[in-house]
């Protein structure tokens, strides 16, 4: 048994030891191999300038300079705002010294100045994928409400009050009402919310009568799309059902029964509508 242990040591110490080296993920973003370069994510400042960012980034102001006067028929680095992300692609090199600044405008559009070589801007869009959905809920309280409740953004309200402003006011909706949306979403890289698209059809149904609005191509050559109802009428008309846009809710209705209790709960008549920007 001694044999057979000292064997099985030795058997153990001259077998090789194999160690499998994976190859570094690739990231490629906005055109750039990611690997090739230092990577700094950061904010804009309050107060902090275009040319603060670079100079911070080893960048000396002649370059600025040139950059800027380069690319302002493209991007204004005066405009550039507190809050807003960028990406520095900086030399992986002792100086660390940036190549490339891509300023993200928003989810799906960032601005791209690179001076690698030749100052060149230009704009990337991220790619996009859209998903129709469709959604169909009932008023309960008001529009507003029952879209969240559906757990929508706001946008998607905006977009659906333009399109039945015409027609319908939306102020005077009902208990019990009821509604249905066809619609788009946009998606970046299928998991990242990135907006609405166009709403393609619609229905309310107010008072049990239906108001149908179909997104249509009314102009092939200016690619102008208008809504039309059932009928094929066009909803868009001379004057207004809703004039007031949602981005206002109604803060104080008309009241001549209102209690204040300022005025120790006293009735004080409200002879008109109130409304406030939402935030």
């Amino acid at each position: 048994m001694f044999i057979i242990f000292i064997f099985s040591c030795k058997k153990e110490e001259t077998q090789p030891i194999i160690v499998e080296v994976k190859p570094p993920e690739i990231i490629e973003k906005y055109g750039f191999k990611y690997n090739d370069y230092l990577v700094i994510n950061d904010t804009i400042k309050s107060g902090e300038s275009f040319g603060q960012i670079l100079d911070r980034h080893h960048v000396d102001y002649p370059k600025i300079n040139q950059i800027a006067t380069s690319v302002k028929d493209i991007f204004d680095v005066r405009r550039v705002r507190a809050g807003k992300p960028y990406t520095i692609l900086a030399s992986k090199d002792s100086t660390e010294k940036a190549k490339v600044f891509i300023y993200k405008n928003d989810k799906i559009r960032a601005t791209v100045l690179n001076f690698e070589d030749k100052i060149d801007a230009y704009t990337f869009l991220q790619p996009i994928k859209t998903i129709e959905k469709k959604v169909e809920g009932e008023i309960y309280s008001n529009l507003s409400n029952a879209i969240d409740s559906l757990h929508l953004k706001p946008n998607l309200l905006f977009a659906i009050s333009d399109i039945y402003a015409w027609t319908l006011d939306f102020y005077k909706l009902q208990k019990g009402d009821k509604f249905k949306f066809i619609y788009e979403e946009k998606y970046i890289n299928d998991t990242l919310f990135a907006g609405y698209g166009n709403v393609k059809a619609a229905v309310f149904t107010h008072r049990n009568e239906d108001f149908y609005a179909y997104r249509f191509l009314a102009d092939s050559i200016l690619g102008i799309h208008e809504y039309y109802d059932q009928d094929g009428n066009m909803l868009r008309s001379q004057f207004l059902k809703s004039p007031i846009k949602f981005q206002y809710r109604i803060s104080s209705r008309y009241n001549l029964k209102r209690r204040i209790a300022y005025y120790g709960n006293k009735i004080r008549p409200h002879r008109g509508t109130d409304y406030k920007k939402r935030r």
